[in-house]
């Protein structure tokens, strides 16, 4: 097991009216059938919650689009929207594309990233890191595993296989102190690549 903190500088987008580039992420659906979000209604509901140029990715739930206010603000108004449009609440993070460049930039276990990107997970938490969250995440880690807390994000390289982890989604959210969603290295890296494409 190997963990590490480590903290960087992170740009922060503060309360604008000018729309900028996004990356939105949905958490927990078209799992097993369950909680379906169609991507094209998934588009339509963003673009009438004030986004624009709205491309979706896969069917986790992941958006690349132009929405004006801070991430806290964005979040807010598409939660309520994608509840009245899908019927149950989705937890929504948003992310500015100055800060998922930097999550690309700052990447840990790169010999993870090379061989097992599918393994290897970017997760983010709605709100701040908890101060316990290393402690309660290197309770759970096993041996084969690794995790890193680098500001907001935390690193996790599922060596074993996330199937058989201790590092549940619900261990992740108790740990980080707020819902937590990931994407794996593969994801992680189109996002950036639809945000440099949408300038």
């Amino acid at each position: 097991m190997t963990s590490m903190t480590s903290m960087t500088s992170n740009t922060k987008t503060s309360m604008t009216s000018a729309e900028h580039p996004v990356v939105v992420l949905l958490r927990g659906i078209n799992v097993g059938g369950n909680r379906k979000v169609p991507m094209s209604d998934l588009q339509r509901t963003l673009e009438a919650s004030g986004c624009s140029d709205v491309t979706t990715y896969i069917q986790s739930g992941n958006a690349v689009c132009r929405a004006a206010g801070t991430n806290e603000a964005i979040e807010a108004r598409l939660e309520p929207a994608i509840a009245a449009t899908f019927g149950f609440h989705v937890d929504t993070v948003v992310r500015t594309a100055a800060e998922w460049a930097q999550y690309v930039s700052t990447a840990q276990f790169p010999d993870a990233a090379s061989a097992r990107p599918n393994l290897l997970h970017l997760a983010l938490a709605k709100r701040p890191l908890a101060a316990s969250a290393q402690e309660l995440l290197a309770a759970r880690c096993s041996d084969e595993e690794r995790f890193a807390l680098l500001d907001d994000a935390l690193w996790i390289d599922f060596a074993g296989g996330a199937g058989r982890s201790k590092l549940t989604p619900a261990a992740l959210d108790r740990a980080a102190g707020s819902p937590v969603t990931a994407r794996n290295w593969r994801t992680v890296e189109r996002l950036q690549a639809l945000l440099v494409a949408l300038g």
